[in-house]
């Protein structure tokens, strides 16, 4: 998982030219809709009366009690938002939090602090507790998949990641990370990150990333993977497959004294052989008591990450491949959820690694991998 950009302000005659913006409307909160921030007063003020429609659908469900919480935002795919979201699932007292889950703003301080630091080399102890949350990880994404299916809903997934995550006595990393709210990204189809489990059912033929994050003894996991829901079309099972296949190529070049900018050589030219796009707005990034931090790492060819890998690292590749030639994103107005602009499939999958003095320890492996 990655950090999400904060929206401009959603005025449509903003005077300030759309800032990043971070003032919320209230009742928008409330309805739980994402995304209806705004620079100031002056502009929300201004755009109230408009805004207001927005209210009015959200409180006129559509049939079985769910909306579209953006009736008006332009997306690029088939894929709809289905609201309203379920409550804060929640955590027991006795599991401890990383510092973001305790601020109301989720703003995860710890990581903020280490900007522009080098990336940590691990004690023996410390590499232990990345080995066990490492596996836990797996663990839960293993128990995750094994529900996907047509019919189930994301929320139905994020139920089932939420109480496997704490039945091993551990924290769902995204719940709270600057405010998301669920314990685990789906990104359906399009979505090639950070979808927020709702109350759409998955249907035969979709694609589903499912993104696991969970902190035990003061250490986060990381890992994803890409699934199709029944039988899926020729060009979906190929994209799953590059996708699979950029990854493992990236996976077998680490090694003490590469370099975190070859990352990118060894996955583009996979993704382009295949007729597909390497996302260039989201990164792997270094992992240990922090959810992210340096390394940070491009999955692109030619790009500038500064760095070489030592023993005692740890740091996820986490390829998000789109069908076709373009690699850009749109954001839905959740602040979250990340489509392709032109609405063709994306898929993903990552893994925690740990760099050893003879080369490199996937933890997060399944039972099933040759690396």
């Amino acid at each position: 998982m990655s950090s999400t950009a904060v929206l401009p302000c959603q005025s449509t005659n903003c005077p300030h030219g759309n800032p990043p913006s971070r003032l919320e409307c209230p009742t928008c909160n409330k309805l739980g809709i994402r995304g209806s921030f705004f620079c100031g007063q002056e502009c929300f003020k201004a755009n109230c009366k408009t805004h207001k429609t927005i209210h009015d659908l959200a409180r006129a469900p559509v049939q079985d009690g769910t909306f579209n919480p953006f009736p008006n935002y332009n997306f690029s795919g088939t894929l709809r938002p289905l609201y309203p979201l379920s409550p804060k699932r929640e955590v027991p007292a006795h599991i401890p939090r990383p510092d973001y889950a305790l601020r109301d703003d989720g703003v995860p301080i710890s990581e903020m602090r280490t900007l522009g630091h080098a990336p940590r080399i691990l004690s023996p102890d410390e590499i232990e507790k990345m080995r066990t949350a490492c596996r836990l990880g797996r663990e839960v994404l293993d128990i995750a998949a094994s529900h996907v299916r047509p019919g189930i809903t994301t929320d139905e997934i994020d139920a089932i990641v939420h109480q496997a995550t704490i039945d091993r006595n551990a924290y769902p990393s995204p719940l709270g990370y600057r405010n998301f709210p669920k314990s685990v990204c789906t990104s359906i189809n399009e979505v090639i990150c950070h979808g927020i489990p709702d109350q759409r059912k998955l249907r035969e033929g979709d694609i589903i990333n499912l993104d696991i994050s969970l902190y035990y003894e003061g250490f986060h996991s990381d890992l994803n993977a890409t699934y199709p829901v029944g039988k899926v079309d020729e060009d979906s099972a190929k994209l799953i497959r590059t996708t699979r296949e950029c990854l493992d190529a990236s996976i077998k070049m680490c090694r003490p004294g590469a370099l975190f900018r070859d990352i990118g050589k060894a996955i583009e030219p996979i993704a382009r052989a295949n007729s597909c796009a390497v996302v260039r707005t989201y990164t792997g990034h270094g992992i240990n008591d922090l959810f992210h931090t340096a390394p940070n790492i491009p999955h692109y060819a030619k790009n500038k990450a500064v760095g070489t890998m030592r023993p005692g690292m740890c740091f996820t590749i986490e390829p998000m491949i789109n069908l076709g030639t373009n690699w850009d994103t749109q954001h839905w107005d959740d602040s979250w959820t990340a489509t392709t602009i032109d609405g063709k499939r994306s898929a993903q999958f990552e893994e925690t690694l740990l760099i050893t003095e003879t080369g490199v320890e996937v933890l997060t492996a399944g039972k099933d991998s040759s690396l």
